[in-house]
């Protein structure tokens, strides 16, 4: 099973990190985003149906990412931008797609 490269652990522990710092209000992530960003951060074994539903929502996400992104924000400003990071941030997307691939998904 696949373990999330250094960026992508780093992207996670940076989303964790900043949902600390800002107040409650301001935090994005339901708890499974929450716990996917532990799951990168520790560097556990990822399953191909991981892979998938990471897939999913980046690929759900990735417009609404990119918006704020262009608006200026930064990952304490925009829960856009800490939900994508969440799950693994900008880079995550095209590792899980060469994953998949590897696994013939």
């Amino acid at each position: 099973m696949p373990v999330a490269p250094s960026y992508i652990k780093q992207a996670a522990n940076k989303a964790l990190e900043a949902r600390k710092k800002v107040a409650p209000s301001r935090r994005a992530g339901t708890p499974v985003g929450v716990a996917r960003a532990n799951q990168l951060a520790r560097g556990d074994n990822l399953s191909i149906n991981t892979l998938v539903r990471m897939r999913s929502y980046l690929e759900r996400a990735e417009s609404t990412y990119k918006e704020a992104r262009e608006q200026g924000k930064n990952i304490e400003d925009s829960k856009a931008i800490m939900a994508y990071y969440l799950w693994g941030g900008p880079r995550a997307l095209a590792w899980v797609n060469r994953e998949l691939r590897k696994a013939g998904r």
